[in-house]
């Protein structure tokens, strides 16, 4: 796989998403109402501005919760090869894991993840 695959992959994958957006515009009619600029969440109606101060408690818990699905990323290729790649992929994944909890000490002892 060299630099041309590359460049014929980058090209097709905008063509694709071009000319998908190019379709849409010509084949679906445009219609605006007062509903399509609401906030939707859950389908539930807003009450109030939409526009409102949130707690920094969620944003903090939300990264808490790529940081932990993000090792999940790490670890699923990492299983499936730990017999192949013998004891140092095993102690480097023990060293990920141990850096990765101390992370959550951390995190619990700053109090991010307390729901309120």
């Amino acid at each position: 796989m060299g630099a041309g695959s590359i460049i014929a992959l980058a090209i097709a994958a905008v063509a694709f998403s071009g000319i998908a957006i190019l379709l849409s515009k010509v084949v679906l009619k445009a219609t605006t109402n007062k509903q399509k600029g609401e906030a939707y969440e859950c389908g539930v109606p807003t009450k109030g501005p939409s526009w409102i101060q949130f707690n920094t408690g969620y944003y903090l818990f939300a990264l808490i919760f790529l940081i932990f699905d993000v090792e999940l990323i790490f670890l699923f290729p990492w299983a499936v090869v730990v017999k192949k790649a013998g004891m140092f992929a095993l102690v480097q994944a023990i060293i990920f894991l141990f850096i990765l909890f101390l992370g959550f000490l951390y995190a619990h002892k700053k109090g991010a993840l307390k729901w309120q």
